[in-house]
């Protein structure tokens, strides 16, 4: 854009925002004509929010790159006629969090929609982004819309959308969406209407009963469950799950109980980040909590803490499938993870003669797993990054439900004698060691990285020979296109693919080790001997 185009389009934009505060800020940098000012106008004009597979998730500013007021009616009317032109009538459920700037995107939504004629139904107050998920199919809605941003810094917010399956919107629909979009006017120019209808907690019992009815704890209830939020809108919803299916209260990290947008005890909101279970760890120890467990701000993920470890998301997926295959499922009944995450799955699945599937990053994928085929239907699915979901009552990760999973799995183990990270290790020593780490690079040209790499593919990494590569740009088998390499070594695998949120290059290594004559230390020791010159070789390659 010519530098001497950037003030009349920021002028037009003002006088198009339909929030005064917005379009304080922008009139504010304009006035200033600093260089400062005029490079963050230059960047905020740059190019509209992109709406992706995620919907639109970015920095809470004025101006096109940004969530703002203006951005969410567009959207929303591009979601609109977007629906309208494929022939799909019916009321669109609308959801939201307590982040900066939710509730007013979620009226404003509804404002939109309502206003072409179109039923907007919106849920009665800050709420998990399962529940959404939920209502969608629950109220039998054409479409639904989450305004969160899940875990990100508190300065952001996000817009996902979901289709009349409850599951996330998938190519090509993101494409017609945005399409859509950038054909709707000036945000001025779109009407509301305020008669949309507003949900009493009628759907968030019916959530609560759903998650319930559908795992049915064990007999033994009696667990000391320490629990957190992390500021988010979890522990009310969590609280009502946990007392319907008769467990004991929980003890909930006070700091963190209610919903606040800054998230003042946490460097970051995510469960994962060093020092974001802090809090946590120290109530779990004064409690004598038999498990701590975290969910997400919007509380679609979920973190386990047992013996004093947290679980990854690797560790603790396999053993929830397990506890659901060992209590015996029907025929037919798949499980699936992405193509990332831990292979001990599908070995487990090929053990007990169940169906398996492997997708494409991101529950969107998922949840629609079970539909490949006529003869299978969903049961459970996880990914490495904290996600899992049971059955089909959410058709995207649940970090509620899959808590009451984990205390139905945990009572289990208790009987038998066992602990969580006991259980675990009996799933290795049967199937072998599956060592996973993740390694993500900074680049601000991860285009050019892909590129570089199907260029010229390793023939080796750390002294091992590649003995074979994929690359999914034109799909393969089951799998769509996407922007993914895969290598495999003897007994090692890497997949690299650039994140879809930040300008960063991920890579996930896998290492696989037989267990010989039971003997699972001396095996881990062998699977990390392996991965740290793995680690180091996939870093080098990436680094160019």
């Amino acid at each position: 854009m010519p530098a001497a185009d950037l003030p009349a389009r920021v002028t037009a934009w003002i006088a198009a925002d339909p929030d005064p505060v917005t379009r304080a800020e922008l009139q504010a940098l304009l006035d200033a004509g600093s260089p400062d000012s005029t490079a963050d106008l230059a960047q905020r004009f740059a190019a509209p929010l992109v709406f992706g597979t995620a919907g639109l998730r970015g920095p809470l500013r004025a101006g096109p790159n940004g969530m703002n007021r203006a951005v969410v009616r567009r959207a929303a009317a591009g979601l609109g006629a977007f629906l309208d032109a494929a022939g799909r009538p019916g009321a669109v459920v609308i959801g939201y969090d307590a982040r900066f700037g939710s509730a007013d995107f979620a009226r404003d939504t509804a404002g939109v929609l309502q206003a072409t004629g179109r039923p907007a139904v919106v849920l009665p107050g800050p709420l998990p982004t399962p529940v959404l998920a939920f209502a969608v199919r629950h109220l039998q809605a054409v479409a639904g819309v989450m305004v969160t941003a899940s875990h990100n810094p508190p300065g952001d917010n996000g817009y996902k959308v979901y289709l009349g399956d409850g599951g996330q919107i998938v190519p090509p629909a993101d494409r017609d969406i945005e399409a859509a979009i950038a054909a709707v006017g000036p945000a001025s120019s779109i009407a509301l209407d305020e008669g949309y209808q507003v949900l009493g907690d009628e759907v968030v019992d019916a959530y609560v009963s759903g998650v319930v009815r559908l795992l049915s704890p064990a007999a033994d209830r009696d667990l000391t469950i320490a629990y957190t939020p992390l500021h988010g809108v979890g522990a009310a919803v969590a609280r009502a799950v946990f007392a319907r299916a008769g467990f004991p209260p929980l003890h909930v990290v006070a700091e963190q109980e209610r919903p606040d947008p800054r998230f003042p005890t946490v460097a970051f909101p995510n469960p994962e980040e060093p020092g974001a279970t802090d809090l946590l760890r120290a109530l779990a120890t004064t409690t004598g909590a038999d498990l701590a467990i975290a969910n997400d701000p919007d509380a679609d993920r979920c973190a386990v803490i047992s013996g004093g470890r947290m679980l990854t998301g690797d560790e603790l997926g396999v053993l929830l499938a397990d506890h659901l295959m060992t209590r015996g499922v029907r025929p037919g009944a798949a499980f699936a993870t992405t193509i990332v995450s831990s292979s001990l799955l599908g070995a487990m699945c090929a053990r007990h003669g169940v169906p398996y599937a492997e997708t494409l990053t991101g529950f969107k994928w998922i949840a629609r797993a079970g539909d490949l085929k006529p003869e299978t239907r969903f049961l459970f699915g996880y990914e490495e990054a904290l996600g899992y979901t049971v059955g089909t009552t959410v058709r995207d990760k649940d970090g509620i439900g899959a808590a009451l999973a984990v205390l139905s799995l945990a009572t289990r183990a208790r009987a038998g004698g066992d602990s969580l990270l006991e259980a675990y290790d009996a799933l290795e020593a049967a199937h072998g060691v599956h060592l996973t780490g993740q390694i993500t690079v900074p680049t601000t040209e991860p285009v050019h990285v892909m590129s570089r790499l199907r260029i010229a593919a390793p023939a080796e990494l750390a002294g091992q020979v590649v003995t074979s590569t994929s690359d999914l740009t034109g799909g393969t088998g089951d799998l769509p296109s996407a922007d993914v390499l895969r290598y495999w070594l003897a007994g090692a695998r890497v997949v690299i693919r650039p994140s879809g949120t930040e300008p960063r290059i991920k890579a996930y290594l896998e290492v696989v080790e037989p267990v010989i004559a039971g003997r699972l230390t001396e095996a881990r020791r062998a699977a990390r001997a392996r991965m740290d010159p793995l680690r180091e070789a996939v870093r080098e390659l990436l680094n160019g």
